[in-house]
């Protein structure tokens, strides 16, 4: 379930934004969390939420993110898209940072 950043974090950017977190180590999927976290937010089901494949590719994400981890010392990257309405960046490290698209393309 997304949490929201700590207050101080927010009042810096003016923009709401929140964090999930899945486990590439435990097998955990990143395009799996996206759809989770996102419907944690907006009150629905996974199965409600337009396909996350309207977005980005599923597979190529979670491979992105598998390849990453599996390289060394190759430091966290991310991949940012949107997805119903907020920009997402997935994190090489399991994190998954969610804002809202339209406070965000005002900053």
């Amino acid at each position: 379930m997304p949490s929201a950043n700590d207050p101080a974090d927010a009042a810096e950017t003016h923009e709401p934004s929140y964090v999930a977190t899945f486990d590439p180590d435990a097998g955990e999927r990143a395009s799996e969390a996206v759809v989770t976290a996102v419907a944690a937010l907006v009150g629905a089901k996974p199965i409600e939420l337009e396909p996350l494949y309207d977005a980005v590719d599923p597979d190529a994400l979670d491979s992105l993110v598998d390849h990453a981890r599996r390289v060394d010392d190759a430091g966290t990257h991310e991949l940012r898209f949107t997805y119903e309405g907020f920009d997402i960046g997935v994190q090489s490290d399991g994190q998954v940072r969610i804002q809202d698209a339209s406070l965000a393309s005002n900053s």
